[in-house]
This record gives structure tokens, C-alpha cells and sequence, in this order.
């Protein structure tokens, strides 16, 4: 089913054309990506999309039943409610039929009702035709997904008041409730922004199974290979569809230019070859009429341009002024935190010359404040930091928080090197994309993309030795992300980085530091090596076990006490499971006993027993509230 069509959609921007002639489709289950450069048009064509911005020519066709769920960047769900209570109010419609479902059995139970006949058969009717709508719509499910998707997003506590979150966490906050209402186009601007890699895999898991279309603009490409199908890409105004994920979009848009371009040379060589022939025979009689003939071919022929490949890219590199010393850090049993409290401690490391260390671990455990505590923007709670000799530090913030004057970006750049002339500031400027009067910018105005890219610019001017990058790929585009990952890959210096990237990781790093509340761990190369070495670690912690039971087992008398702990552990997990297994058991009983009861009260012989009927909703009601309380019970069980 077509859910929603763009035809020849155009929008300015005062006078300036910003989308021209823009086609899209969507239907049912379509797994589409919208990518492009920055400020190509990405964000303003999913925000017209969604209703949210007018457009100047073209049309969006779109049934009326079919809903859009629309997440823009850095959207924060702000409420004054608890993240339950807040995620309960998406089903509100359902809570109302859940009070209409009671109230009519109140009311079938009231004996008056019940002598008249053609009032209680009224009654049932309506509550039999509830009843089915409520459990078409998920009415017994809703609290186990709000549940699913809460743990999914890493809302563990959901009693918190949302006011007291931080921004990335009302950010994804935002998405949990998107997902929720399951919007037949569900619409996203930059989801993964303030997702650690955990989170991520259990999103691209969720969107995979989801029931109706996505339309998403993301700039991780493990994300976008994991979950589209179809690429439309936006450029120089325009847009082009292409089927397949984000990897098979780059091998046929570069096929493609390659095809294009040998055709165009191929015609230019067959006008070249007319010309030439024209000019030699025109004029002589004998092969004047054969010259005339090509001479109209020629002007029949319909000239193809020449491809245009990609657009203009940012170019830079990193150089250093000096070398520093072979040992760069030595931090040992280092503890970090804010005002005293630990996020995380017991963390030792050595950092040497030339490596980049990769440091990873969920939202919250401390990665930030880990490197605002290197740079001397936090103090050390516990244990120490050593620095080796001729260090110069260069840090990009992830939220660029420095980048927030009124001065002109010329200006930002130019007043911390003012030796430099306006000539070479403006050529750096250019290199970062900021050309003509984009230069006259005031800084605070920029969109995210401008501020990474500004703040990458001022980095390079510092030839620092050491790099300390806090999410350096946020907010830029894919081509940008490539051009950094190269720069970072040909630096002489050493690199310690926070990234949510696979890609980006996978790349660059030589050594992936894992962060924990209670220390570090080391892992020797890159992302994917990272995780084959956890699920070593996970296959030889699983052997120990075995061999520790069996050991454990022949040497019985000779350590009773460990086999007795042993004993008791295995007995608690057994209890565990059996216990899961007699609830789960428990709830199907229960839910086949409401099944019966509901069915039970549509049957003549039972509706018309007014004693009968009392009896049945007593006891419907004490099965609801007893499964209500088992789900309870197992969700906590089972985690």
C-alpha cells in the first residue's frame, strides 16, 4: 500500500531555491534513507513531509487514515511527569476504553439493569464490541512494550522525573514515545545522536521488525547498512532513488559516474570525429553532400553534460609543531566524577606515541568526564595522571560549548591567530567549507554542522601532538566524517577519542580502551577485533565455569564450602527458572480464563443468569488482577 507520495516538490528560501522537482515515495514497511550534505536539504524535506514547514510548489499525497511520527534533531521531551506516567499518556485513548470496559460491567452487574432485559442486552452488545476493539489495539500489551522499549533505551529507573534529565537522555526520551504511538511513517531526524553502541544494535533490531515505513536521515553507516533498503540521495537541489542499503548506494552511485562519464567521452569523441570531417569536406565538391549529412547529425544529436561526480568537500590534515616523548599518558587507578561523587574509577592506561585509543562504554559511565579530567577541566577524585614531555593537547568538545560568541566566524578563527592575514584565515575557512560571506556568519547562529566543522578548523590551527576528540563525528555529514577519518588516519600524533561510530572506530583506532563503573580494559586493535575478543572472553568465561562445577565436583570433600556455595548458587538459578517457568505457565492459564469468561458472557444462557453474570466478572476480575501482578512479577524476574 502506498502510504505517501511527493510529486515535484519545490522549496525557496526567500529567493533562493533550495529543492527543485523532488519525487518520493513510500509503502508499507519501506525501509527508505534521505542523505546528502549538509544544508543539501535533508532536515527541511522530512519537516515538509511531516507538516511541520509549507513548500512552494509540488504536492504530498497522503490518505487521511495514515498517520507520521515525526523526531527532529536534539528533540527533548520536556514534561513534569515520571517516565512512566509521561510514556502512559500515548495510551491514553486505551485507559479510557479500560475505564469503559469497567464501568459497563458495573453496570451488568446491577441488578436492575439486569431485570430489563433490553437494556442489559444493550450493554453487552456495547461491551463485547469494546472488548474486542480493546484487545485489537493492544490493550493487554501496552504497559509490556512501554516496558520493552523503555529497557531497550536504557531507562532502567522509570520513576525519575523527566525534568531532572539530562538533554541526551530527554532526547531519548523523545524516541521511546515516537516509537510507542507506532505511527504508520515514522519520520527521523538524526536518531542515533546520544545513543551509545548498546542502545544503538537495539534500535536497528526494533526498526527491522517495525510495521510500517521509515523514513531516516542518520550519518552512521553501520546503522543505515543495518536497517534501510532504499537511498534517495539529495543533491544540488535535486534527488535520485537508489534500491539497496547505504553500501550498495556508494558502489552504484560510483558505477554509475563511471558509466556516465565514458559515455560522455564517447559522444565528445564522435562530435570531435564529425567536426573534423565536416571542416575537411565541406567545401570540396566531390564529398560536399556526405560533409552536409554528418553536419545535420551533429545538429540532431542531443549533447550530453558532463557528470558531475560529488559535490565540493572539506579538506584538511593535522600536523604537529613538535614530536613529544615516546610515553604520552600514564594514568593509574584513576577515579572520576563530579563534586566528589564517582562515575567511575580504578581506570589505568598508557598511552604512547602514535597509537589512537578508541574509548568505549555505555551512556553515563564516565567517558566525557574521563577526558575533561585529562585536560585538566575536572580534578582527579582518587589515583594519578602523568603526562610525558613536550605535550600539546588539542580537545574538541562534543557539544561544542566553546563555540557560543556573537563574533563573526572569520573572526572566531582570526582573533586566536592574529598573525595570520585575512587571506590565509579565509583560505583554512574554505578548506572547512566556509566560503564567500558564509565567512561573516555570526557564530552562534550556525547549525551544528558549521560549529563541528569550525571547531575541527580552529583544532588543525593548533598543531597539538595530542588529540582529544569527544564525539568528533556528531553532526557531520557522511562526505565530512570520510575527510576527518583520512586526516585522522595520515596524523603523526596520538589520539585519544570518545565515538558511538563503528565505522569511524573501526577505522582509526589501534587500541579500543572499554570503560566500566569499577576500571578499564585494554583491547589491541580495532572495534571489530574489540568484539571478537569479548565473545572470547564470554566463551572462555563459560568453559571456567564448566571446569570450575566439574573440579569443583571431584574435589567435593577437599572444598565442601566452595561446592556447598556452589551447591546454592545452582539451586537459586534453578529456583529462578522453575519459578519462570510455573508463572509463565500461571499466565497462560490466566489468560485463557479470561478468554473463556468473555465468552462465557456472550452466551444466552449465561447473560440472561443475573446471579451467573455477577459471578463471572468476580471472577474475570480476580484473574486480570492476578495476571496484572504475575507480568509485573516476571519482567523483574526475568531481567
Amino acid at each position: 500500500m502506498i502510504l505517501l507520495q511527493v510529486n515535484q516538490l519545490q522549496k525557496f528560501y526567500g529567493a533562493d531555491l533550495i529543492l527543485s522537482n523532488i519525487k518520493l515515495e513510500l509503502q508499507t514497511r519501506d525501509r527508505v534513507a534521505l542523505v546528502g550534505r549538509n544544508g543539501a536539504g535533508k532536515s527541511t524535506l522530512l519537516k515538509i513531509i511531516a507538516g511541520h514547514l509549507s513548500h512552494d510548489g509540488g504536492e504530498i499525497i497522503k490518505p487521511k487514515e495514515v498517520t507520521i511520527g515525526y523526531l527532529a534533531q536534539n528533540t527533548g521531551l520536556e514534561s513534569s511527569l515520571p517516565i512512566w506516567d509521561e510514556m502512559l499518556t500515548v495510551f491514553e485513548p486505551l485507559r479510557l476504553m479500560e475505564k469503559s470496559l469497567r464501568t459497563l460491567e458495573e453496570q451488568m452487574a446491577d441488578p436492575n439493569v439486569f431485570e430489563d432485559n433490553g437494556k442489559y442486552e444493550r450493554i453487552l452488545k456495547e461491551y463485547d464490541h469494546l472488548q474486542v476493539k480493546f484487545k485489537e489495539q493492544g490493550g493487554y500489551q501496552y504497559e509490556a512494550e512501554m516496558r520493552s522499549v523503555l529497557h531497550g533505551l536504557n531507562f532502567r529507573d522509570r520513576s525519575l522525573m523527566i525534568s531532572s534529565l539530562s538533554g541526551g537522555q530527554k532526547t531519548r526520551l523523545a524516541l521511546g514515545k515516537l516509537l510507542l504511538t507506532k505511527p504508520d511513517i515514522l519520520i527521523l531526524d538524526e536518531p542515533t545522536n546520544h545513543l551509545d553502541i548498546d542502545t544503538l544494535t537495539w534500535l536497528e533490531q526494533y526498526l527491522q521488525s517495525y510495521h510500517g515505513a521509515i523514513l531516516i536521515v542518520s550519518h552512521d553507516r553501520y546503522f543505515l547498512d543495518k536497517v534501510v533498503t532504499q537511498v534517495y540521495e539529495v543533491s544540488r537541489k535535486q534527488i535520485q532513488r537508489f534500491s539497496g542499503n547505504y553500501s550498495s548506494y556508494l558502489d552504484q552511485k560510483a558505477a554509475n559516474y563511471e558509466r556516465d562519464l565514458k559515455l560522455f567521452e564517447k559522444q565528445q569523441q564522435e562530435v570531435a570525429d564529425l567536426q573534423d570531417f565536416i571542416h575537411r569536406n565541406l567545401a570540396r565538391a566531390s564529398t560536399t553532400k556526405r560533409a552536409q549529412s554528418r553536419r545535420k547529425k551533429l545538429e540532431k544529436m542531443e549533447m550530453m553534460d558532463r557528470p558531475l561526480g560529488d559535490e565540493k568537500s572539506a579538506t584538511f590534515s593535522f600536523e604537529i609543531e613538535k614530536q613529544s616523548g615516546n610515553d604520552v599518558l600514564t594514568v593509574d587507578s584513576l577515579a572520576v566524577g563530579y563534586k566528589g561523587d564517582k562515575v567511575s574509577e580504578n581506570i589505568s592506561f598508557r598511552a604512547f606515541k602514535g597509537e589512537s585509543i578508541a574509548l568505549v562504554g555505555p551512556n553515563g559511565i564516565g567517558k566525557s568526564t574521563l577526558l575533561k579530567t585529562i585536560i585538566k577541566k575536572l580534578p582527579e577524585l582518587a589515583g594519578t595522571i602523568l603526562y610525558g614531555t613536550n605535550l600539546q593537547i588539542g580537545y574538541y568538545d562534543q557539544e561544542q560549548a566553546e563555540l557560543t560568541s556573537n563574533k563573526r566566524v572569520l573572526n572566531e578563527l582570526w582573533d586566536d591567530y592574529p598573525l595570520k592575514n585575512e587571506k590565509e584565515i579565509r583560505t583554512v575557512l574554505g578548506n572547512f567549507l566556509f566560503s564567500g560571506d558564509d565567512v561573516l556568519k555570526i557564530v552562534s547562529t550556525l547549525s551544528g554542522g558549521e560549529k563541528a566543522r569550525l571547531a575541527l578548523a580552529k583544532l588543525m590551527l593548533e598543531k597539538a601532538n595530542v588529540l582529544i576528540l569527544d564525539e568528533p563525528t556528531n553532526h557531520l555529514d557522511l562526505d565530512s566524517k570520510e575527510v576527518l577519518e583520512n586526516a585522522l588516519i595520515d596524523y603523526p600524533g596520538t589520539i585519544l577519542f570518545v565515538s558511538h561510530d563503528r565505522y569511524f572506530i573501526n577505522r582509526i583506532a589501534t587500541k579500543v580502551l572499554e570503560l566500566s563503573r569499577q576500571g578499564s580494559t585494554e583491547f589491541l586493535g580495532d572495534y571489530d577485533y574489540y568484539l571478537e575478543k569479548k565473545l572470547e572472553q564470554e566463551e572462555l568465561a563459560a568453559l571456567a565455569l564448566a571446569a570450575s562445577v566439574k573440579k569443583s565436583a571431584q574435589t567435593e570433600a577437599a572444598e565442601k564450602n566452595s561446592y556447598q556455595q556452589d551447591k546454592e548458587s545452582k539451586k537459586q538459578e534453578r529456583q529462578r527458572k522453575r519459578k519462570l517457568e510455573e508463572m509463565e505457565q500461571r499466565i497462560e492459564e490466566l489468560e485463557e480464563q479470561i478468554q473463556e469468561f468473555e465468552q462465557q458472557l456472550c452466551e444466552p444462557e449465561i447473560f440472561q443468569n443475573h446471579e451467573k453474570v455477577m459471578e463471572i466478572n468476580l471472577n474475570g476480575e480476580k484473574a486480570k488482577s492476578e495476571l496484572e501482578h504475575l507480568m509485573e512479577e516476571w519482567a523483574e524476574l526475568a531481567e
